[in-house]
């Protein structure tokens, strides 16, 4: 049940403050989160007002086919107050993996918050639909997934769904789909869907689309299919530390290579960052330390619909956009190494020019000094 049943929610400031955060903590993290979403000095200031004076905004969390990657994700974000304002509140509507209450309670808990809240609750999903045998592989409380999705949707606020399950699928879509699983948005009619893929998705990122819609009061902006573009307008390989070694054709061709130690590369053993829409290059995992190319693995494209039926998953893309046509990665290092011996030769002529007009403008200087003697 809710936390304040006899008085109005709280603003996220009292929250904080009740919860033992210094008002430094609290200024911390608005800042943290307004840089998170890309925004200017002023956007910052609107975040902090806007968690200052707004009261929590109720959330229902659902959960489905998943495997609660996307929940564990938010609750390790490198900032505490992440999980302990925004996710400890979210669990006092209604979330099966992390509220205190069950069965009827927990039923009735979310009853209460789409009675109460109507047209102002955010319903965030985690996990993929399934349609087959009338929904049957994936039941709760006597409703199937699809019962209870519908029901939900219909006076929120705003729909997120979580996570590659929630956003595409993932895996349980994967070949040959035997429960029929579904993204959200082809299940929801009328309303608008957040798309926030990843296997799992960012912590921060998370909690960066929640601040955004209480700051605001509206969507964030969206990519053509429904992804936050303030975190999923850039490729994995355009902030990728490794993109000199990809322009300089130097690639790793196996894990246990000298090219790998050198830290070369990972397209040709299967990175799909080329092809990947995410923030992990620039806002990284575990407090900001790494990501998976940094630690030595390729990407592997989670964020992107189909993922796991595209290939090996270790097997290099044939083509992708680079350097404004389609090229794979052995054109690429010999376009590399072909433009860099282009420009040697280009140097080394431009220097001989240089070389014989200088000899020519001293020859004359002398020609003319003799003249002058005579």
């Amino acid at each position: 049940m809710p936390f304040f049943p006899s008085r109005e929610m709280p603003t996220y400031l009292e929250e904080a403050t009740r919860k033992g955060y210094s008002r430094r903590d609290f200024t911390k993290f608005c800042t943290m989160m307004g840089a998170f979403m890309g925004l200017e000095a002023s956007g910052v200031a609107q975040v902090t007002q806007a968690l200052e004076t707004k009261k929590r905004l109720p959330v229902i969390w659902l959960h489905f086919q998943e495997c609660t990657c996307c929940s564990e994700s938010f609750i390790r974000s490198s900032h505490p107050m992440v999980a302990d304002l925004l996710l400890d509140q979210i669990s006092l509507d209604y979330s099966e993996t992390l509220m205190a209450a069950s069965g009827f309670q927990a039923e009735e808990a979310m009853k209460h918050t789409m009675e109460k809240h109507k047209g102002e609750y955010i319903l965030c999903v985690e996990g993929s639909v399934p349609t087959a045998a009338d929904g049957v592989y994936c039941m709760i409380g006597g409703k199937t997934s699809l019962q209870i999705l519908e029901e939900a949707a219909e006076n929120a606020k705003a729909i997120i769904a979580w996570g590659s399950c929630a956003s595409n699928g993932c895996v349980q879509a994967a070949k040959p789909n035997p429960t029929s699983a579904t993204p959200i948005h082809k299940l929801v009619k009328g309303k608008p869907v957040i798309k926030v893929p990843g296997c799992p998705p960012i912590g921060e990122v998370m909690a960066g689309v929640i601040v955004h819609v209480v700051t605001f009061d509206r969507l964030p902006e969206l990519d053509n299919i429904g992804r936050p573009k303030a975190f999923y307008s850039k490729r994995v390989h355009d902030t990728c530390y490794r993109r000199p070694f990809y322009d300089a054709g130097l690639y790793v061709e196996s894990f246990d290579d000298q090219n790998a130690k050198k830290g070369y590369c990972l397209y040709k053993v299967g990175c799909k960052g080329p092809s990947t829409y995410n923030a992990c290059g620039v806002m990284r995992w575990n407090n900001g330390v790494s990501f998976p190319i940094q630690s030595g693995h390729g990407c592997f494209g989670c964020s992107e619909e189909n993922y796991w039926d595209n290939g090996r998953l270790y097997e290099r893309a044939s083509a992708f956009p680079g350097f404004g046509i389609e090229a794979d990665a052995d054109k690429v290092g010999m376009a590399a190494l072909g433009v860099t011996a282009g420009a040697l030769a280009v140097h080394a002529v431009a220097t001989n020019l240089r070389k014989q007009k200088l000899v020519s403008n001293l020859e004359k200087e002398g020609k003319q000094s003799e003249k002058d003697l005579e």
